[in-house]
């Protein structure tokens, strides 16, 4: 009888936890794709795409030229670079003047507005832009000709913010797989089923504003209220009573090689700062891999028809979740399975060791994440 009753405990929870996430793969599914309703976007106005640039990259030729031979009539491009002596100039200079046809600029120096070294990098840009409709774009965002039709294409009535979560793309071996697995049918399908539930979030990769929005809510010094510019400008759009929404498809960022030390520094640094600046919706991420739930839940039965069912449903879970990556083009590779299994090892870990520190490095930057109040009262603490 016990053994009945832990074998039934068992599966129930792991069937309800399969059917969660079978639900947030048919929403993506349906959402990933597809327009919401027509544009309220203003036809032909013109655009500024605002770039921040820091050091070289694999791809940085291929992605910032892409941003130079957009298929819009009337837009420039404002590259902002912090540092002079960086050694992305050369390249930027020599692919501006090889696109004489578009407008592009660059901006040198940073402003320091916050502890969030890409924000304040984009600052002088934002500043020096001289349209009212701009798009803040990373540098190894990898752009379609109508990139800015797409970001356009999502605006609404009730809209204060258009961006596109990262894909994944071009892994050059398997750790690049594994980030795949994070970016693509983990995150991104998280991201599109909660924008499809009214819960969109912002983020950074790319993000069209309207000028005359964001500056009367403060203007992109506002978005320094927290240490990530996304989490900031989700609640800014929220507290504006607007909605975040997200492009029909995300653009992909091609990665090329990976380390595991990348990966797992990566990770934790996203990880960490969800916890900061969302921790209701971070923590129950400890299941959003069920490779671990799976496993407790079959030790804690102990019984070979516990273990079989669970079998049974991990079967259906990665089933789907690969059926997704391929529906949506998503590296569907035939070792992805492998990379599902290792991202959700992976999982319990990053978001155990989330919750020890309160600061990251990022690009050799560190940042201290606490919410603000909490960094004065230690600084007060320190100085007594």
């Amino acid at each position: 009888m016990i053994e009945a009753n832990a074998t039934a405990l068992a599966l129930a929870f792991c069937g309800l936890l399969t059917l969660v996430n079978l639900a947030s793969f048919g929403i993506a599914a349906r959402r990933i794709g597809r327009l919401r309703g027509p544009s309220a976007f203003p036809a032909g106005a013109p655009v500024s795409l605002v770039r921040p640039v820091c050091g070289l990259e694999t791809f940085s030729e291929e992605t910032l030229t892409r941003g130079l031979r957009l298929d819009y009539p009337a837009y420039e491009v404002v590259f902002c670079v912090a540092d002079a002596g960086d050694p992305v100039l050369p390249l930027v200079h020599r692919l501006i003047d090889a696109h004489p046809a578009v407008p592009a600029r660059v901006v040198i120096g940073d402003e320091r507005v916050s502890d969030n070294p890409k924000l304040n990098n984009c600052v002088r840009g934002w500043e020096a832009a001289r349209h009212d409709w701009i798009v803040l774009a990373d540098s190894n965002v990898l752009m379609p000709p109508d990139y800015l039709q797409q970001m356009q294409a999502a605006w609404r009535p009730d809209t204060g913010l258009v961006c596109s979560t990262p894909i994944g793309a071009r892994p050059g071996n398997l750790w690049a797989e594994v980030e795949c697995a994070f970016l693509n049918t983990l995150q991104a399908r998280w991201q599109y089923t909660g924008e499809a539930l009214g819960l969109g979030f912002a983020q950074g990769k790319s993000m069209l504003w309207h000028r005359p929005f964001l500056e009367r809510h403060g203007g992109i010094r506002a978005l320094a209220a927290e240490i990530a510019e996304d989490a900031a400008a989700t609640k800014l759009v929220r507290a504006a009573g607007r909605r975040v929404h997200l492009v029909p498809a995300p653009f992909e960022q091609p990665l090329g090689p990976r380390r595991r030390r990348e990966v797992w520094s990566r990770q934790l640094r996203w990880a960490r700062l969800r916890r900061v600046t969302f921790p209701l919706f971070f923590a129950p991420e400890i299941a959003s891999g069920v490779l671990a739930p799976f496993l407790l839940a079959g030790c804690l039965a102990g019984t070979a028809q516990a273990w079989a069912g669970i079998g049974a449903l991990a079967a259906i879970f990665y089933g789907a979740e690969y059926a997704l990556a391929a529906r949506a083009g998503w590296q569907p590779s035939p070792r992805l399975l492998v990379c599902f299994l290792v991202r959700d090892a992976m999982i319990p870990l990053l978001w155990a060791r989330a919750w020890m520190r309160n600061a990251v490095v990022w690009r050799g930057n560190p940042m201290d994440i606490r919410p603000r109040p909490a960094r004065r009262l230690r600084a007060r603490a320190s100085a007594a």
